[in-house]
């Protein structure tokens, strides 16, 4: 669905779940916005028991004049309504009558939709949702007070931004001329006194795993914000390594997971313990998600009462799951490896000194994540077929490819792009790659991985990368310390016996 087309409308209301979050606030302050810019005459709702009661909140629809109205008994029937962060019909969001309806979400799709719907579940916010509706339509967020709004709503929503995973969240982070002073102020009202109490609580009724050295604490309902606060805190504790906090209601098991130890990445928990029964993503060191009740129920057999079991079973299986391989102390056996030499093969490169100083540090931004690297002479970019990108020696670079003299020209679900560090100024990758073809003589030892790996490559000693049954171990025939994981779906794409 584009915003566009809720312009063939005009009695429009727009409606957030019956206890709005920054987010909800956001989002539905956002359409208001291209709504009534685009000449409409929107109303912005919100229903349910209770008024917003959260300092924070009341704060921010005062500070940021966020048109909201609490409607309680609203009895118009509009000629369409659209739900932002939430999905209509779901217990979280009163049931309005509406002649036509839209929905605008982030979250997982939980019933029958409507004809119109844009609901992408891998952002962290229905903010970003909007903020890039908006932007396909050429619309840029001028306004500081909307652009406050936007970023506090995906701040709260991913824990204070360390659930951030998918690029367009930290564009959206980027684009965004935000009142930090404002932001400060918000940030340091989120506690009430009650949720003070629902924090001391928590952490005094923790389980620790002695083996593994997990801590799981959960806790009351509560602002997810509050989440991250307590696992936070209980980072600080000798001895764990890994702590997951969360709550549990009737809609959803919500929960943070932090992690100080280069093994263990926060966002590869979240998204194991919450795989095909939710969601969860985030940073290497801090991440989070949700769990729906119904799918632990139907798939596990738990119920709300033994969430915790599900999670100190799950971290298990997480911890014995995985091989640890540090690439620059170890050297494989090949002699239990096939042979392979790369097939010709189009792929791109980019000098990292054509585009900023030698020395300057840049990060590169990409679907796969943020990538730090200083630049230098003998620094280059690979770009691959899915636009993932990776450091590469210039040594190694002419001795596997042969130049074409071309520019790199190819189409990607995300385009990386290159961030000075220094100076904030961001170039986009493809703008400056040139096109290569591999040179036939980069020879492989692989073999298909029968269990899943953590690979610490030669490259990088603090960040690994996972590999799991089916995808390929490979190692250079000339560096045997070059140890890297090829994606089963790639390897025979780029791949050839010999």
């Amino acid at each position: 669905m584009r915003l566009s087309e809720l312009l063939d409308y005009d009695n429009i209301v727009i409606q957030c779940h019956d206890n709005p979050d920054a987010d909800a606030l956001a989002s539905g302050y956002a359409l208001h916005y291209y709504l009534t810019k685009m000449g409409k005459d929107p109303m912005f709702i919100y229903r349910g028991r209770n008024p917003i009661g959260k300092s924070n909140l009341i704060m921010m629809i005062d500070v940021l004049d966020i048109p909201v109205i609490y409607e309680p008994e609203f009895d118009i029937c509009p000629e369409l309504l659209v739900t932002v962060d939430c999905q209509y019909g779901q217990q979280n969001v009163t049931k309005t009558n509406a002649d036509n309806v839209a929905i605008i979400d982030h979250h997982q799709i939980a019933g029958k939709l409507p004809e119109l719907f844009e609901i992408r579940s891998n952002m962290g916010s229905c903010a970003t949702v909007i903020w890039d509706m908006m932007r396909e339509e050429g619309i840029s967020v001028d306004d500081r007070r909307l652009a406050t709004a936007l970023y506090y709503g995906l701040y709260t929503d991913t824990g204070r931004l360390s659930e951030v995973s998918h690029p367009l969240d930290r564009d959206m982070i980027d684009s965004l001329n935000y009142d930090k002073s404002i932001i400060t102020e918000l940030s340091n009202s989120n506690i009430s006194l009650d949720e003070l109490k629902i924090t001391g609580r928590a952490i005094l009724n923790y389980e620790y795993n002695t083996y593994y050295k997990f801590l799981l604490i959960h806790a009351e309902k509560c602002d997810p914000t509050i989440l991250g606060v307590i696992s936070d805190f209980s980072m600080e504790t000798i001895g764990v390594n890994v702590c997951i906090a969360f709550y549990t209601s009737p809609e959803e098991i919500k929960f943070s997971v932090r992690s100080c130890v280069k093994e263990v990445h926060a966002n590869e928990v979240a998204s194991f313990v919450a795989e095909n029964i939710g969601g969860g993503g985030g940073h290497i060191r801090k991440a989070g998600g949700a769990i729906f009740p119904k799918k632990l129920q139907d798939r596990e057999g738990i119920g709300e009462d033994r969430v915790s079991e599900y999670f100190a079973k799950k971290m298990e299986e997480y911890y014995k799951k995985y091989e640890i391989i540090y690439a620059k102390d170890t050297v494989l056996d090949t002699s239990e490896m096939k042979k392979y030499e790369k097939l010709p093969q189009k792929l791109g490169y980019v000098k990292l000194t054509d585009i900023c100083p030698p020395g300057t540090l840049v990060e590169i931004r990409t679907l796969e994540g943020d990538i730090n690297i200083r630049c230098s002479e003998d620094t280059y970019l690979m770009i691959g077929v899915e636009g993932e990108v990776y450091p590469i020696s210039r040594e190694k670079l002419s001795s596997s490819y042969k130049e074409t003299g071309k520019k790199y020209e190819r189409n990607f679900e995300y385009e990386p792009f290159i961030k000075n560090l220094f100076t904030d100024e961001k170039k986009s990758v493809m703008s400056a790659a040139k096109e290569v073809v591999s040179a036939g003589t980069a020879h492989i030892y692989a073999k298909p991985l029968t269990g899943y790996i953590k690979l610490f490559t030669a490259w990088d000693n603090e960040k690994y990368y996972s590999g799991k049954p089916g995808d390929y171990i490979a190692v250079r025939e000339d560096d045997e310390h070059d140890i890297y994981i090829i994606n089963e779906r790639l390897f025979h794409q780029l791949y050839t016996e010999i």
